[in-house]
C-alpha cells in the first residue's frame, strides 16, 4: 500500500493507493497543523482500507504542515502534489485554482501534467477559507451557508476592499445602511473570484479549469470564477483530498523506481 498525507492549516487529510495504483481510501478531519488531527485521518484512513501501518511500502507528506510529521519518506510541495492528484483524478486539466483555509494557489501544467508556473497568495486570507469564514460570521450564519445565501440574492453588494479585515468592516457597514444578507453573500463570492481571476491571468490560465481545496465544495464559488474567468471552473472529484492523492501517487512511483533499481 502507499499513503499519501496531505497537512493543511485547518485540516489532515490521507489517501491510500493499493498495488494497482487504485485509490482505496480517503480521509478528512477538519483539524489542521499542531493538532491530532493527522493521525486521526490516519486510523480513520487504515480502518477504511483494512491495513495496517506495515502494509505501507512508501509513504509522501505535503501540505503546510509537512514539516511537523517525521514518520514520512519524503516531503514535496503541495504545488507538485495537486498537479499530480489533479492529473491522476481527471483528464486534460490546464489549470488548478486551489483554495485552502489560509492560502490560494494558481498552478498551470505542461501538456503531461508537470508544473509550467504558478502563483500563491500566502501573506493575506483574501482569497481564501479564511474569508469566507469571516464572512460567514459577520452574516450569522454556517460557512456551509454562504453559497445557498447567494444564489438567493436579488442584486450583488461591492466589496472593494482586498484586506479581510477592511472588508469585514465594509460589510458591517453595508448591513447598517440596510443591504440583505443574501446580497453580501453574493457579493463576498464575487470578491474571491475577483482575487483569484487576477491569480489567474500572472500564471497564463487556460482551460480545462478544475478547482480543487475545502471551498470547491461551494457552487457558488465555481459560478463566480467561471463568470470571472470566461471558462468553465469544475471541482475535482473529492476537492479536498487531490493534494493528499497526489502524495499517494508519488509514493507509489516513487517506490517503482526503487524496487526497479533493485
Amino acid at each position: 500500500m502507499f499513503l499519501g498525507i496531505d497537512i493543511g492549516s485547518s485540516s489532515s487529510k490521507v489517501a491510500i493507493l493499493d498495488g494497482d495504483k487504485k485509490l482505496i481510501a480517503k480521509t478528512v478531519v477538519n483539524k489542521g497543523t499542531g493538532t491530532s488531527g493527522v493521525y486521526e485521518a490516519l486510523k480513520m484512513a487504515f480502518t477504511d482500507a483494512d491495513i495496517t501501518q506495515e502494509d505501507v511500502l512508501y509513504t509522501i507528506v505535503t501540505g503546510y504542515g509537512r514539516i511537523t510529521y517525521n514518520n514520512a519518506d519524503k516531503q514535496i510541495t503541495e504545488i507538485s502534489c495537486h498537479a499530480r492528484g489533479a492529473t491522476y483524478l481527471m483528464e486534460d486539466v490546464v489549470t488548478i485554482i486551489d483554495i485552502g483555509g489560509q492560502d490560494a494557489k494558481v498552478i498551470r501544467l505542461n501538456k503531461n501534467g508537470t508544473v509550467a508556473n504558478f502563483v500563491m497568495n500566502e501573506k493575506c486570507a483574501a482569497g481564501t477559507g479564511r474569508f469566507l469564514e469571516v464572512m460567514a460570521r459577520v452574516l450569522g450564519c454556517q460557512i456551509g451557508e454562504l453559497s445557498s445565501l447567494a444564489k438567493k440574492s436579488d442584486d450583488e453588494v461591492s466589496i472593494s476592499s482586498v484586506c479581510t479585515v477592511f472588508a469585514e468592516s465594509e460589510v458591517i457597514s453595508h448591513l447598517a445602511m440596510g443591504e440583505s444578507i443574501e446580497n453580501v453573500a453574493k457579493g463576498a463570492h464575487t470578491a474571491i473570484a475577483k482575487r483569484v481571476y487576477g491569480m489567474c491571468n500572472r500564471v497564463g490560465y487556460a482551460p480545462k479549469v478544475i478547482m480543487t481545496g475545502g471551498v470547491a465544495l461551494n457552487r457558488s464559488i465555481l459560478d463566480a470564477l467561471s463568470k470571472e474567468l470566461g471558462e468553465e471552473v469544475i471541482s475535482a472529484p473529492y476537492p479536498q483530498v487531490v493534494g493528499a492523492i497526489g502524495a499517494a501517487v508519488f509514493a507509489y512511483e516513487n517506490w517503482d523506481k526503487i524496487t526497479k533499481k533493485g
